[in-house]
């Protein structure tokens, strides 16, 4: 049976859940007091933007009107160049708890019509529909039913994007918006695809389309006739996965997740943009011992791990693993979430960094290999003293000796950056 996905994506996300929010709450006055004496404005009909933490971020965008695109605002761009270009631009404040009830009820909506939903970040998810034609019909048409009953029961529009792989429905869904559905099957990369530019295709950010250019590929098309050992010469791996890409390879699968298998994430928003191995991987270390802790204090054992980056530019990169045995040790989840980002890291500047374990069992038992049996028991032993501690004299009372204050790069913008999310 021939696999077929979908990749939807919010339009404008927080600026459409802020605009639901805004309505919401004058119709309730409206109920409230028979009448208001302020018209209501949608504010993704003037220039308005969500403007990010401005203490923490010295103010980005992020995320614009499409009046506010027509100044020449971009997403991740500060606040004060914003308002230089459009004096009297709205700046919203970001809702981050709107944000999750409105994701929320946009996932429990698609688990209502996919077999197999994969959540890519707040706003995006991937749905795998193969083999629903039964159900649906022609799948082609029914996502354009599913973008109306998204429309109609949560209030904002969405873009889907179909083809027979992740990689090429995240493209599709990227052409024309708002409120679209677009198709990108394989026999229509050539038309569709490659006559972009190099800098549209995922997982090119902007330095590497600039050194694209330098070798003169400025089109997907370019990129995918180009030497593929050329790339890896100059790119190493990420160079073999951009190529891959161009052509509309993509191996990686949606995550058929047991309803009854619970997962562990955390993610964090960075209060700078990291550029450098060493200081990511104390991020993610400081991840994975809140994931570690977590999973053991549900007697749990997890068997994939996954890591999750967003640039500056808000370009996301994701790698999984799974392990060949269950494990709930934080050192070997971080040993696990580096590997996986030295594959993922592109050397963009990061904003975001998650870390997230699934395949959750109760079961005990464990097999390592005879080199790093010993090793994995005296640690499990080892965390489990480490979260007695914690537990009875709370997290700060023990701490790694590399995520200690004098350790790290930037003791301020760490202190500031530890908003970790539970996923």
């Amino acid at each position: 049976m021939d696999t077929l996905i979908y990749h939807i994506d919010v339009n404008s996300a927080f600026l459409s859940w802020e605009a639901k929010n805004r309505y919401n709450i004058h119709k309730k006055r409206l109920n409230d007091d028979g009448y208001h004496s302020e018209s209501y404005q949608d504010i993704r009909t003037i220039p308005a933007v969500i403007g990010g933490d401005e203490e923490m971020r010295h103010g980005i965008v992020l995320a614009k009107s499409d009046s506010a695109k027509k100044y020449g605002i971009v997403t991740g761009e500060p606040l004060a160049d914003a308002r230089k270009k459009c004096p009297g631009i709205l700046v919203v404040p970001p809702n981050f708890d709107i944000y999750a009830q409105n994701s929320k009820s946009f996932i429990e909506l698609l688990k209502k019509y996919a077999p197999y939903v994969e959540q890519f970040s707040i706003d995006e998810a991937f749905c795998d529909m193969t083999g629903t034609q039964k159900l649906y019909g022609d799948l082609t048409d029914f996502a354009y039913t599913l973008k109306d009953i998204i429309k109609n029961e949560l209030g904002f529009t969405v873009n889907i994007g179909i083809s027979v792989n992740k990689l090429l429905a995240k493209m599709a869904s990227d052409f024309k918006k708002p409120d679209m559905v677009h198709t990108l099957f394989p026999d229509e990369i050539k038309d569709k695809l490659w006559p972009l530019p190099v800098r549209n295709l995922f997982f090119v950010g902007r330095q590497t389309a600039l050194k694209l250019s330098d070798l003169g590929i400025h089109t997907i098309g370019d990129l995918a006739s180009m030497d593929k050992n050329l790339l890896i010469y100059h790119f190493k791996k990420h160079g073999e996965l951009i190529w891959n890409y161009a052509n509309g390879i993509d191996t990686d699968s949606i995550i058929k997740k047991d309803n009854e298998t619970k997962s562990y994430g955390n993610s964090q928003t960075l209060a700078f943009d990291v550029t450098d191995e060493r200081t990511a991987k104390k991020f993610l270390l400081s991840l994975c011992e809140s994931v570690g802790a977590r999973i053991r204090a549900d007697k749990s054992y997890v068997s994939t791990i996954t890591v999750n980056i967003t640039d500056y530019e808000f370009n996301n990169m994701s790698h999984q693993m799974s392990l060949p045995s269950p494990t709930n040790v934080t050192e070997r989840i971080y040993d696990c979430a580096c590997t996986l980002f030295e594959q993922c890291w592109n050397h963009s500047p990061i904003r975001l960094i998650g870390v997230s374990a699934g395949k959750a069992t109760n079961t005990g038992f464990i097999q390592y290999d005879m080199f790093d049996s010993e090793k994995y028991e005296k640690l499990s032993k080892l965390n489990a003293a480490i979260d007695s501690i914690r537990n009875k004299y709370g997290n700060e009372a023990v701490t790694r000796a590399s995520l200690a204050r004098n350790a790290l790069p930037d003791n301020d913008a760490f202190k500031k950056s530890k908003h970790i999310k539970n996923i």
